[in-house]
């Protein structure tokens, strides 16, 4: 099937008093058309830098994109003017920031912030434009659009932003690929799972392709095609949800996967299963797996070298000198 997106050997690093900070580290990904892939990881592991690198968002300084492709149906954006950027952000890619208290405009009403995206690229006049406004903020699940829409950002709850965001998001024309970051952390249940079935219904109606990151599995086993798992800036393992989630492969996965809540493995059990230690320093990454000091399987070869891939059947690929036959635990 066609990659709407590839990502080959991708390095954003930001470069700061303490040393160079390695946030994306020889990052390989494809995403293909109508498809989603979760982008999963602690805090820290590259996630949104990623996502940022593909927008092209990267402040600089201190932040760099030092090499690497980034393919869109085979354009390199990373070739593209700003200019060009700009054309393709909004119309090409959409996406729903992590954090909607500092990425609306605060002295904007919140409507003209998503009238510009149809008058932009749309061609709408203000009025239609803000028509169609009051439509995409009744769609996410905002009462009373009509007065909401002459709001400023400050006067909305969190939640009430991030379904803003999430509309200016999907008031694209027809976007190729969709990049939510933590779309719905700030959301009740009942406005989650509205947002996840539209976001579906998306990408059934116009075939758009989906790079999701969350930290909630039980989110990844709802809407993931793939999943990618990243941990210090590497991916450790990639794999299609049924496989990730029926038989995972790196320890770390394990692990994400161990402390789930809603796991049997907790039926009657006192303590939830936790991964032991910090993520490392990315100043300081040793040419090892990142993960070997808080991995229960560690040996010697784990501390110097870093594992190359190998790959169980067409679609699951793992980074550890030891996958597929991970024995007992070392304590």
């Amino acid at each position: 099937m066609e990659n709407i997106i590839e990502i080959k050997n991708l390095n954003t690093f930001f470069y700061t008093n303490k040393g160079i900070v390695k946030a994306v580290n020889d990052l390989d990904l494809a995403i293909e058309k109508g498809k989603t892939v979760c982008l999963v990881g602690e805090s820290g592991c590259g996630k949104s830098v990623t996502a940022l690198s593909i927008m092209r968002l990267i402040q600089t300084p201190p932040g760099k994109i030092v090499s690497g492709e980034i393919l869109l149906n085979g354009e390199n954006l990373l070739q593209c003017t700003d200019q060009q950027m700009r054309s393709i952000r909004g119309e090409k890619i959409s996406m729903i920031f992590q954090e909607p208290m500092t990425s609306l405009n605060p002295v904007f009403k919140i409507g003209e912030q998503i009238a510009e995206v149809y008058i932009t690229h749309h061609g709408l006049n203000k009025k239609e434009s803000m028509e169609k406004s009051v439509e995409m903020l009744k769609l996410v699940g905002i009462p009373a659009p009509e007065k909401r829409i002459n709001d400023y950002p400050h006067q909305l709850s969190g939640g009430m932003r991030q379904r803003v965001m999430i509309a200016m998001a999907l008031a694209s024309p027809k976007p190729l690929l969709l990049i939510a970051d933590e779309p719905t952390t700030a959301l009740d249940v009942t406005i989650q799972a509205q947002i996840l079935k539209l976001m579906k219904e998306l990408q059934d109606k116009i075939g758009v392709s989906i790079l999701l990151i969350t930290h909630d599995m039980g989110v990844v086993s709802q809407m993931a095609d793939k999943v990618v798992v990243m941990y210090a800036g590497k991916k450790v393992e990639q794999a299609l949800a049924d496989k990730l989630f029926g038989s995972p492969m790196h320890p770390y996965t394990i692990g994400l996967l161990d402390s789930i809540p809603g796991n049997k493995k907790y039926r009657g059990a006192k303590r939830l299963s936790t991964i032991e230690g910090t993520v490392p320093n990315l100043v300081q990454l040793n040419s090892g797996c990142p993960f070997f000091n808080r991995c229960k399987f560690v040996q010697p070869v784990c501390e110097d070298k870093f594992p190359e891939e190998k790959k169980f059947g067409d679609s699951h690929s793992v980074y550890c000198h030891f996958a597929g036959e991970l024995g007992t635990p070392k304590n």
